[in-house]
């Protein structure tokens, strides 16, 4: 099967980098949103999970802002992102169990080794993993 990619700017990949750090030892969420496979605009969410060392869950305010000003600039959720704190970037029992939106990647940035994020992006539908590429795009002023 033809490998999928989601197309990340540089700066918004620093910026959930640096989100999971802020957030370090608990867990982060946030939402990507653009057009086709590029992504435009990160929103940073607050996890109110009961237990945010281990799982994220999105503020009901948060997900409606966001929805909301996707919906406003007519762009579409491409993906979810999480940090993982202390574990690999690869998706959990819980992670398959909460991935209610097929349509859009769920990143994972795990900061196991704080000095070497990783981040990578898995498409999860019905219990199935499917690993994506994460590519970082570079853009220059006035592209």
């Amino acid at each position: 099967m033809h490998k999928q990619v989601i197309r990340i700017p540089q700066t918004i990949l620093d910026d959930m980098i640096a989100h999971a750090k802020e957030g370090k030892p608990e867990e982060v969420c946030g939402i990507l949103s653009g057009q086709g496979n590029v992504v435009t605009r990160a929103y940073r969410a607050q996890n109110v999970a009961e237990k945010p060392v281990v799982t994220y869950n999105f503020s009901p305010q948060d997900q409606y802002r966001i929805f909301k000003d996707i919906d406003e600039r007519e762009e579409e959720m491409m993906a979810i992102y999480h940090s993982h704190p202390a574990s690999p970037a690869y998706p959990s029992v819980t992670d398959l169990r909460l991935a209610f939106y097929p349509e859009a990647s769920y990143i994972i940035l795990s900061l196991a080794r704080p000095e070497q994020p990783v981040v990578r992006a898995f498409r999860l539908e019905d219990g199935n993993i499917q690993e994506i590429t994460v590519e970082p795009v570079t853009t220059q002023p006035g592209e």
